[in-house]
């Protein structure tokens, strides 16, 4: 474990404290309320101890919508790893998140889309129920029933929100797919699952430039033949006639908006709503399984009480339907009756201001973006934020990286003006919600996730399993809770073996946290990425924390690599500022300043230049590819790459 003290170093005083007249009108203010809940410390306490009487609350306070009312809120009879939630209940994230506001406010906004180009759209829920009962009309005439596997291809448009909810009103299983992948990785998933369809669009557009996806989407296609119809969203103008298309699926239109309300199947609470697929260290995705039931009631609570959401609330995340925050912030946003803002084009085009336009012009209150997006958008400078009129946000949230404290309070100081918390969340696409989270209740550090989310039996602890303070362990969570994956689709055993197999009915998640003397909450980087120096271990996020301190850099990535004596040798990988000579002087001042911040064992032994870092399209460094790039080795599956030529560059990095 983890054990130097400069990796635990206190991350300074608080930052941000709510305003004690206003934390009554909150969501989980109002909740503790109703139900007489003092503080907020005595609300996390029962939550953990009575996850029943909580998440059954969670359900009324919410008033999320049961067509058949559940008999028990948690059944553990076959296992904690196997546990499963509101048992006998059922329900359809369609009634939840579509159908009811449809019919109680059909007026309200549910979805913007702003285009690259400056396209805009606005669907109030009437219209998008109209646009979801027309697709779910399609499938179903398609023969795509209960259980069938869906695969959802799009960039983030109107159409990719009412995809999910369509495939969830049959009863069927939707596959979100990075809108970035290369055929292999789509016709890989697929197969995988045996879908019966796929949704896809012509294309998009990204920094000024056309991404063709149907072309992506037949070559996949002609590897799985269990496929029998593709949707094409004409995103770019498009539309096959319908019935087109080669082999045994045929390509139809995207379909009219349909008059007549289709009804949501009510399904199983256990009942699976998608499988989504993470990039593991070799060529085979792991498939997480969500349902219905948990998924819906985790993540509705999260947004509501985590992000304060309510129905004159606009969220706005960078992210990508394939990453667990894109079936999130739809699942999220909608189950809370608010509006969802989409924007499928790059955050910084055409000028480093455009997501700050976004904001203003759509009067976004809750926003949430990457660290590693922070870092980027920071050399731009403040004039690029501070020109624009950013006094509708009210919660900032972030997920992803760990951060480092200069961006952090960027964040916090420049876009939030001070007067938004900073929601930093942790979990995961198997977690399918949050471990860490503050609140908007609580008071917070610089870099802090507060601490446990609610209901979440979170803990630190060593390497022999004991709960720890003040020092670096594994996070870990000894209970249930809904949102958790129902196991790795089609493998039991690796789903165990990854999870659950260090310690007995304790979930290992493979980070590293910490938890100080104020009970804040800090996470510092993965712990399979830890690097060992001469017997000493050490987390990439505190050297790349040191790196990123010096002005004349921008990102870094810190990776550890076979040496003869040392055991593993520190390399790190930077990313300096354009304004800044990148020379043998500034790798010495570099490493001086690693050695200097966490002592000289952990001197990098090599700091090399690179133009840009290999990262996912939603901003997490692939610090697992750039190792074995350096010793040569298989970098795994890299379908997830934004851009394949980082991992040229780190080959040729001087």
């Amino acid at each position: 474990m983890v054990s130097e003290p400069a990796v635990v170093a206190e991350p300074g005083g608080f930052a941000w404290r709510p305003d004690r007249a206003a934390m009554g009108a909150t969501n989980v203010g109002r909740f503790m309320a109703t139900h007489g809940v003092g503080d907020f410390d005595e609300l996390l306490a029962r939550s953990v101890q009575d996850p029943s009487w909580f998440w059954d609350a969670v359900v009324r306070f919410l008033a999320i919508p049961f067509a058949q009312p559940y008999e028990r809120v948690l059944d553990t009879s076959r296992g904690i790893p196997w546990a499963t939630w509101f048992v006998g209940g059922r329900l359809n994230l369609a009634q939840v998140c579509l159908d009811r506001w449809a019919a109680e406010s059909p007026d309200r906004p549910a979805v913007i889309w702003e285009g690259e180009g400056g396209e805009l759209r606005t669907l109030d829920y009437s219209a998008l129920r109209a646009e979801v009962d027309a697709l779910a009309r399609l499938l179903g005439d398609r023969g795509v029933a209960q259980g069938d596997r869906v695969g959802v291809f799009l960039p983030m448009v109107p159409e990719t929100v009412a995809t999910v909810l369509a495939v969830a009103k049959l009863g069927a299983v939707f596959l979100p797919l990075f809108s970035g992948f290369g055929a292999e990785a789509v016709a890989t998933r697929l197969q995988d699952a045996e879908a019966v369809a796929l949704v896809t669009a012509d294309g998009f557009t990204r920094r000024g430039r056309t991404v063709a996806m149907l072309p992506l989407a037949r070559q996949a296609l002609a590897q799985v033949p269990s496929v029998r119809t593709v949707v094409v969203v004409p995103r770019l103008g498009d539309r096959p006639p319908r019935g087109s298309g080669s082999g045994t699926a045929a390509e139809l239109a995207w379909p009219a908006p349909d008059a007549v309300p289709y009804a949501s199947l009510p399904v199983d609470s256990e009942h699976t709503l998608f499988i989504a697929y993470t990039s593991g260290t070799t060529g085979r995705p792991k498939g997480s399984v969500h349902v219905h039931g948990g998924w819906t009631v985790k993540v509705a609570e999260e947004v509501a009480f985590q992000f304060d959401c309510r129905p004159d609330d606009t969220l706005f995340w960078v992210t990508d339907i394939g990453w667990i925050m894109g079936p999130w912030e739809i699942t999220g946003t909608l189950a809370n009756g608010a509006t969802l803002l989409l924007y499928d084009g790059a955050p910084d085009h055409p000028g480093p201001d455009r997501l700050w336009s976004l904001v203003e012009r759509h009067r976004v209150s809750v926003l949430g973006i990457s660290p590693t997006l922070v870092r980027s958008l920071l050399p731009h400078g403040e004039e690029a934020v501070r020109g624009h009129d950013l006094s509708s946000l009210r919660v900032l949230g972030s997920t992803g990286e760990p951060w480092n404290e200069a961006p952090w309070r960027w964040y916090h100081e420049v876009v939030g003006r001070r007067r938004c918390p900073v929601i930093n969340i942790s979990g995961g696409t198997e977690v399918g919600a949050c471990f860490l989270s503050p609140h908007p209740v609580q008071a917070l550090k610089p870099m802090s996730l507060g601490g446990p989310a609610l209901g979440m039996a979170i803990d630190v602890y060593d390497e022999r399993g004991r709960p720890v303070r003040g020092e670096v362990g594994e996070l870990v969570c000894a209970q249930p809770w809904p949102g958790m994956t129902r196991g790795l689709y089609r493998a039991p055993e690796r789903y165990l073996e990854t999870y659950w197999s260090r310690w007995p009915d304790v979930w290992v998640h493979g980070d590293w946290a910490s938890v100080d003397d104020d009970g804040q909450w800090f996470l510092h980087g993965r712990s399979d990425d830890t690097i060992k120096l001469a017997g000493k271990r050490l987390g990439p996020a505190e050297v790349e924390s040191a790196l990123v301190s010096h002005p004349g850099v921008v990102e870094a990535a810190a990776v550890g690599v076979p040496d003869e004596v040392k055991g593993e040798a520190l390399w790190v990988f930077v990313v300096p500022d354009p304004s800044v000579v990148a020379d043998d002087a500034l790798r010495e001042e570099l490493a001086d300043l690693v050695a200097a911040r966490l002592g000289k064992a952990f001197r990098p032994s090599a700091v090399r230049f690179v133009t840009a870092l290999p990262k996912t399209r939603n901003a997490k460094v692939l610090r697992r590819a750039v190792r074995a790039v350096v010793v040569g080795g298989d970098p795994g599956d890299l379908s997830a790459l934004e851009d394949p030529a980082t991992i040229a560059a780190i080959r040729a990095a001087g």
